[in-house]
């Protein structure tokens, strides 16, 4: 009896378990935050920094180390001529040799080779950061795009719901014979301009949910949850951190590798040098012969090998001066022009939401009171609603725009790089 009941339960079991397993996972809500978290662990520029780090880290590794030694094999004065010609033990100058040669770079030249290393590693730690900074900055942007589609996209719910509401005020006009048959189409004609202005929203909110995908993945089909961000906008911060910009101080290990560079090229005047031991074995009635030899390079022609090559580095590192201060002026400009942006679409948010929608919607009261009252035209009713339904997406988009101005310079000068 109890076996029955067993067997009766694990198909029941069986099927409940399925059930959950195969309903969907529950998604974190998409907030702002949660996006930029995706970002950065699925980014796959930012992985690719990563292991541009890891190859400079690798490489820095042998950057201060020696030549690897090299093994030497040969058969000196080997006769091809007189009685013992051919052979490798009758003659007694005949030696078979095997030895090892040792190159050895001057210190100055292995420590500016160490230090070009270091440099590297700390580029691209840098350049890691800016492209994080990026990453966050176009994440940001993405999100703010979407999350104001789907508001736009909202709004027409109640747009089509004033429309039907527009219809019973229309029928009920024609029915009290205060208003013409033909008025009846006008609501009509409304909704399907209704319906052509969410088609495009539709087809922006395409688009906005394929830029979100570049940098988050399958999440960015969820729908954006939150508010839009209300970052403080303070001029005096963004202009003490602007030198500090990643942009700017990725110059820094860039500037410490090209003076490295510059010390390598120097070191190229003096004199490397190398050593050699090597073992001579001859015939048996002969003895064998150890040799010991020293090598120095001589640079005797520095006008036209050794200088021209400082030559270059140092113009390498002017143009990264000159690269820097370029990029310096160009993030000042930028950064002007988004605060006085910021503070245009700041004045005009202000605008909509206080006067220019309580106007439109005091616009729509009062024509379509008058309608109501036989004495208005519902042209003018239609006319105010257009004016009105323009007004509130208006408010939607200099808020967006507000959003992502303050995104930029949130990101760009506000965030600390982490």
């Amino acid at each position: 009896m109890n076996f029955k009941c067993y067997c009766t339960g694990w198909p029941l079991w069986v099927g409940l378990t399925a059930s959950v397993l195969a309903l969907p996972s529950l998604a974190a809500p998409l907030t702002l935050d949660e996006a930029l978290r995706l970002a950065e662990t699925r980014a796959p520029s930012l992985a690719a920094q990563d292991a541009g780090i890891q190859a400079a880290s690798s490489a820095a590794i042998p950057a201060g180390e020696l030549p690897d030694p090299k093994l030497l094999l040969g058969l000196q004065n080997y006769p091809i001529g007189g009685p013992d010609r051919w052979s490798v033990d009758q003659d007694f100058m005949t030696m078979q040799m095997v030895g090892i040669r040792q190159e050895m770079p001057n210190s100055d030249k292995r420590k500016a080779r160490v230090d070009v290393a270091a440099a590297g590693v700390d580029r691209a730690v840098a350049e890691r950061q800016v492209e994080r900074l990026k990453v966050r900055l176009a994440t940001a942007l993405a999100w703010i795009s979407r999350y104001s589609v789907e508001r736009k996209n909202a709004l027409f719910q109640d747009f089509y719901q004033e429309n039907r509401l527009l219809s019973d005020v229309v029928r009920a006009q024609i029915a009290g014979g205060r208003a013409q048959p033909a008025d009846a189409v006008t609501p009509k004609q409304e909704a399907a301009q209704l319906a052509e202005q969410q088609d495009e929203l539709l087809s922006q909110q395409a688009s906005t949910q394929a830029a979100l995908k570049r940098w988050i993945g399958a999440a960015a089909a969820d729908k954006p949850v939150g508010k839009l961000p209300d970052w403080p906008v303070t001029p005096a911060d963004y202009s003490r951190h602007l030198q500090h910009h990643p942009e700017l101080a990725a110059f820094e290990p860039m500037t410490r590798e090209a003076q490295a560079k510059v010390r390598e090229a120097e070191a190229q005047k003096r004199s490397d040098w190398s050593w050699e031991l090597d073992y001579q074995r001859r015939g048996r009635e002969f003895g064998d012969m150890v040799s010991v030899q020293f090598s120095w390079d001589l640079p005797l022609f520095p006008e036209t090998r050794q200088n021209p090559v400082i030559a270059a580095r140092y113009a390498q590192l002017n143009q990264l001066e000159a690269q820097r201060e370029t990029l310096s002026r160009e993030h000042t400009e930028q950064l002007e022009d988004q605060l006085a942006d910021y503070q245009r679409l700041d004045r005009s948010v202000q605008r909509n939401q206080q006067t220019l929608v309580p106007l439109a919607k005091e616009k729509v009261e009062l024509s379509l009171a008058s309608y109501r009252a036989g004495k208005g035209d519902l042209n003018a009713v239609v006319t105010a609603r257009r004016e009105l339904i323009e007004s509130r997406l208006k408010q939607i988009d200099v808020e967006e725009q507000r959003a992502l101005t303050s995104a930029r310079l949130h990101f760009t000068y506000g965030e600390v790089a982490q």
